[in-house]
C-alpha cells in the first residue's frame, strides 16, 4: 500500500523501517521519526504524510510492524515539523462496535500539535448521515485535522515544581481567556491568552489576592459542537476534548501555543503560584454513534469507548456528552496516564482537576476506588506529589461519590456549597448541618479516614451563578444560550435579596454586599481547602446566566472596569487571615480536652450557652457561635444569617475583633455583648496567654 502522490519530492525512500512499539505517538530521533499507534482490531494502519500546511498528501505508507496491538514504523530522514494523519483498515460492523473506515483521515490520539481548521462537513462522519449503520465512502482528508511532529526543547530556566503544602493552598478557578480579555493592564495583543495570564498585571492581581494555585478551565484542544456553531456560539468552557496532549491554540497570542503555555507556567511559578489543569478524561469530542470520526472511533471504537452491552452500536453515556472513555482497557488507561505525565514533565503543571471523575474508577458499571486507574496513579513516580482533585459525580449508576475517592485525593464538596448557600440565603438548613460543613464534612471524609484538607470548599464555580448573581437572582436567565432558558441548574439555592437583577435600592445592595462577604468568609476560613471562582472577589455578574458555557463575550469575561475594590480588599484580607491563623486547623475535632481544660471546639447559642441536642436540629434562629480552644489563643467565630441585628453574649474575658463582615470599622476589645449585623459574621480572638 506504500505509494507516493504524483509530483512529490519530499519522501523518496523505501517502505518504513519497523521501528519501535514505544513510546506511543510520533517522536523524532537522530535518524527520523518513530510512529506507534494502538488498535486491537485493525487489519492495517496507514501513515499519510502531508505538506507543511496539511493541504497536499505527499506520501502514504503502511506501518510495517505490529507488537501486542501496537502498530509501528520508523520514517528515516523525517523530523520535527512533519505533518501526518492516519488511516485504519478493518471491519465495518457497527453492531459489534467496529467502525473502521479507511476513507477517513484520523488524528493521532497522541498528537502534540494539530494542523488545519475543523469544519462540520458531512464527510467528517464515518457513517452515512441518514443511516448511522452505513459506511460513508467519501474521503475527508481535505477537511480533517492533521498532527505535526514537535520538538521537545524548551528553556525552563531552572523552573521546578512548587509542591505547596495542602494547608497553605488556596485554589482560584479561572478561564485563561476570560480572565484577561478586558484587563486594562494587560497589553491588548496579549489579552485572552496564555501570555496575558502570565503578564505582570495578571500576576499582580493573583499575588494581591493571595491565592496559591490557579485551576484553569480546560486548555486541552477541543471542538465546538455543530449545534453551537450553527447558532454563532462556541464551547467557551472547553469540555469537549479533541487532543489530550495538545494545547488549545485559540488561547494563544502567538503561532507557538505550546511554548507560550510553558512561558505562562514559568511566570506563574516565579510568582509562587501553582498551575492545576481541569481535564476531561471521561469523554471525547466524537460524541455518540451519530458523531464525527475524528480519531479514537476510527482507530478502535470498541476499545476506546464503553459500549452498550445490549446494543454495541451505541456508546454508554455516563458523561452526558454522548460517549464514555473506557479506562478499563489498559491502552486507554495508558493514554490517560501518558497525558498526565506529559503535562507534568513537558509542561510543568502541578496537578489536575478531573471532570466527572467517577468515570475514571468504574469497573464495568460500578465505581471502585481501588480500580486500575487509582492503583496505577498511586505508584507512578512522575505523578507523585501532584495535586489530584475530583469532581466526585458523573451520570452513571451510583454516580454520586463524594468522600469515596482514595486518601490523598481532594474532592469538590457540593454539600458544603449547598448547605452554606441554604444557611445564608434562607434555604432549608439546620445549625447542625452548618457545623458539619464548616468542619470539613466529617460525615463524608472522616468516616473514610481522609484528611480535612481533602474537602474542597466552594460557594460558586464556573458552572452556575457567580457570587454576585447568587444574591441577585431567584431564577436563571439563560436565553442567550439558545435553549429557551431550559439549560442550567434550576435548583440554585439563590436569593435575589428582595429584587430580581440589578437594583438601585440601597437596602437591597447593602444586603447583597453583606451576603457576599459572609459567604466568601466561610469558603476561605472553613476547615478544608478553599476554592474561589475568578471574579467573585470583584463582584462579577453574568446577568443571571447560570450556564455560560457558550458565552465567549462580556457575559463571561471579567469586568475589571466595574470591579468592587472594597470587596477585593476584603477578599485579600480573608486569605491573609487564613494564611496567618488557619483558624480551624488540619485535624479533625474530637471534643477532647485541650491544655486549657476545654474541649477543642465548643458550639454556642446566641445567649452564650453551649448548644444542646435540641438546638442542632432547628433552623431558627440562624445564630450560633463556634469557640476554638487552641493552645496559643482561643478563637470565636460568630454567625448571624438572620434579617435583624442580633446581640451575642460573649464568653468571659476580653475578645479582640479580627474580622466583621458587616462592619469594616469593627476593631478593638469586646466584652459582654457583641452586636452581630444581619447577614454577617465575625471572628474574634482571645488575648494571647
Amino acid at each position: 500500500m506504500d505509494r507516493l502522490k504524483p509530483g512529490s519530492a519530499a519522501l523518496h525512500q523505501p517502505a518504513l523501517e519497523p521501528g519501535r512499539a514505544w513510546p506511543l505517538g510520533a517522536h523524532a530521533d537522530a535518524a527520523g521519526v518513530n510512529f506507534a499507534v494502538f488498535s486491537a482490531h485493525a487489519t492495517a494502519i496507514e501513515l499519510c504524510v502531508f505538506d507543511d500546511t496539511g493541504t497536499h498528501e505527499l506520501a502514504r505508507h503502511t506501518l510495517p510492524a505490529r507488537s501486542a496491538d501496537i502498530w509501528h514504523g520508523h520514517l528515516r530522514g523525517a523530523g520535527a515539523g512533519l505533518v501526518y494523519g492516519l488511516r485504519a483498515h478493518g471491519p465495518w460492523q457497527p453492531a459489534l462496535g467496529l467502525r473502521f473506515n479507511p476513507h477517513k483521515l484520523l488524528l493521532d490520539p497522541y498528537a502534540r500539535e494539530t494542523v488545519g481548521q475543523w469544519d462540520w462537513a458531512a464527510a467528517q462522519g464515518g457513517h452515512d448521515s441518514a443511516h448511522p449503520d452505513v459506511l460513508d465512502a467519501r474521503d475527508n482528508a481535505a477537511a480533517a485535522l492533521k498532527a505535526r511532529v514537535v520538538a521537545a526543547n524548551f528553556d525552563w530556566r531552572g523552573d521546578t515544581p512548587l509542591h505547596r503544602p495542602l494547608r497553605d493552598t488556596v485554589l482560584y478557578e479561572l478561564h485563561v481567556r476570560g480572565f484577561t480579555m478586558q484587563h486594562p493592564g494587560v497589553p491588548e495583543a496579549l489579552r485572552g491568552s496564555y501570555a496575558g495570564l502570565g503578564s505582570p498585571a495578571a500576576l499582580a492581581h493573583l499575588q494581591r489576592l493571595g491565592v496559591t494555585a490557579v485551576s484553569l478551565l480546560p486548555v486541552h484542544q477541543h471542538l465546538d459542537e455543530e449545534r453551537l456553531q450553527g447558532l454563532g456560539l462556541s464551547n467557551y468552557w472547553g469540555y469537549n476534548t479533541l487532543g489530550f496532549f495538545c494545547v488549545e491554540p485559540r488561547l494563544a497570542s502567538s503561532p507557538a501555543p505550546r511554548d507560550e503555555f510553558r512561558q505562562m507556567v514559568r511566570s506563574l511559578h516565579a510568582a509562587g503560584i501553582e498551575v492545576i489543569l481541569d481535564v476531561v478524561f471521561n469523554h471525547t469530542a466524537e460524541g455518540d454513534h451519530r458523531g464525527p470520526t475524528v480519531s479514537w472511533r476510527g482507530l478502535c471504537n470498541s476499545s476506546y469507548y464503553r459500549l452498550n452491552p445490549n446494543h454495541a452500536a451505541h456508546e454508554l453515556n455516563y458523561s452526558g456528552c454522548g460517549n464514555t472513555l473506557n479506562l478499563g482497557h489498559p491502552r486507554v488507561l495508558q493514554m490517560v496516564l501518558d497525558s498526565m505525565r506529559y503535562w507534568v514533565q513537558d509542561m510543568h503543571v502541578d496537578g489536575f482537576r478531573f471532570d466527572l471523575a467517577p468515570v475514571l474508577g468504574r469497573q464495568a458499571d460500578a465505581f471502585d476506588n481501588t480500580s486500575a486507574f487509582f492503583k496505577a496513579l498511586a505508584q507512578d513516580p512522575v505523578l507523585a506529589g501532584t495535586k489530584l482533585i475530583a469532581e466526585p459525580w458523573d451520570l452513571g449508576p451510583n454516580g454520586y461519590q463524594l468522600g469515596h475517592f482514595p486518601a490523598g485525593w481532594l474532592e469538590w464538596n457540593d454539600r458544603f456549597r449547598d448547605v452554606l448557600r441554604a444557611f445564608w440565603l434562607g434555604g432549608d438548613c439546620t445549625r447542625g448541618e452548618l457545623a458539619m460543613r464548616l468542619c470539613a464534612s466529617s460525615d463524608r471524609f472522616d468516616k473514610q479516614r481522609r484528611a480535612p484538607g481533602e474537602s474542597v470548599n466552594f460557594i460558586t464555580a464556573h458552572d452556575g451563578f457567580t457570587l454576585r448573581d447568587l444574591v441577585s437572582y431567584n431564577q436563571r436567565h439563560n436565553a442567550a444560550n439558545g435553549e429557551h432558558n431550559r439549560d442550567g441548574h434550576s435548583h440554585n439555592l439563590s436569593w435575589n435579596s428582595g429584587h430580581e437583577g440589578p437594583s438601585n435600592d440601597a437596602t437591597v445592595n447593602t444586603r447583597r454586599a453583606r451576603l457576599q462577604r459572609a459567604l466568601l468568609a466561610c469558603a476561605v476560613l472553613a476547615q478544608g481547602t478553599p476554592l474561589l471562582c475568578a471574579g467573585d472577589e470583584l463582584g462579577r455578574s453574568q446577568g443571571g446566566n447560570n450556564n455560560a458555557y457558550c458565552q465567549d463575550n462580556a457575559t463571561s469575561w471579567l469586568n475589571w472596569a466595574g470591579a468592587d475594590e472594597a470587596l477585593l480588599a476584603y477578599s485579600a484580607r480573608l486569605i491573609a487571615l487564613r494564611r496567618t491563623l488557619n483558624p480551624l486547623g488540619e485535624r479533625w475535632f474530637s471534643g477532647a480536652a485541650t491544655p486549657s481544660g476545654r474541649p477543642d471546639v465548643q458550639w454556642l447559642r446566641g445567649d452564650g450557652q453551649e448548644m444542646q441536642p435540641p438546638d442542632w436540629n432547628t433552623q431558627h434562629p440562624r445564630v450560633l457561635g463556634m469557640r476554638l480552644n487552641r493552645p496559643q489563643a482561643a478563637l470565636l467565630w460568630l454567625f448571624n444569617a438572620g434579617a435583624q441585628d442580633t446581640p451575642f453574649m460573649l464568653p468571659a474575658g476580653p475578645w479582640h475583633s479580627l474580622l466583621d463582615s458587616g462592619d469594616d470599622q469593627a476593631a478593638g476589645q469586646h466584652e459582654g455583648r457583641y452586636v452581630l449585623h444581619a447577614h454577617s459574621l465575625a471572628l474574634l480572638q482571645e488575648p494571647h496567654r
